[in-house]
């Protein structure tokens, strides 16, 4: 994949598919989610952005700010204890374009979409089943935890990070 073309770009729901396809091969890294939870994800994210190159599908991030009726256990406990912010749902790159500095750049364009006075990003990174590269990815780009949950079967465990964008 040639990352030298790539483009950034509002997602549209002629992409869902192929999102959805990429969101699925990275489970557990990421959450399973249906075509339904994706359309919704293009309905009513605050960012939700693909990266493509030569028609081919990169990545993608999907990111709210507080004040949306999103369920995830994790948005609502950076919902319950911090005013603002820019949340990270969810991330992926495809393998054909990992190591071409996708998620690096998803992430830079989430932060420059943001109002000026949005102090911090935040996100969660695996910790059981364990997500090393990712915990590493987070800390180069600045990210520490702030938190942990658990899921209620505790066969799940997060850390919960946040990045000082001011």
């Amino acid at each position: 994949m040639d990352a030298d073309r790539l483009i950034i770009r509002n997602v549209r729901h002629s992409d869902l598919d192929a999102v959805l396809i990429l969101n699925q091969s990275e489970v557990p890294h990421v959450g399973s989610v249906d075509a339904g939870q994706m359309r919704w994800y293009a309905d009513n994210a605050t960012y939700f952005r693909v990266a493509v190159a030569s028609d081919d599908l990169a990545g993608y991030l999907v990111g709210f700010r507080p004040g949306t009726a999103y369920a995830s256990p994790n948005y609502r406990w950076f919902c319950e204890r911090y005013d603002d912010f820019a949340y990270v749902d969810r991330v992926a790159v495809s393998a054909a374009a990992r190591r071409g500095r996708i998620a690096t750049r998803l992430y830079a364009d989430f932060a420059a979409a943001m109002p000026p006075d949005v102090p911090i990003m935040t996100c969660e990174v695996n910790v059981r089943p364990p997500n090393a590269s990712s915990m590493r990815f987070h800390r180069r780009l600045g990210f520490r935890q702030v938190g942990s949950l658990a899921s209620d079967d505790r066969t799940k465990q997060v850390a919960l990070m946040l990045r000082q964008l001011q």
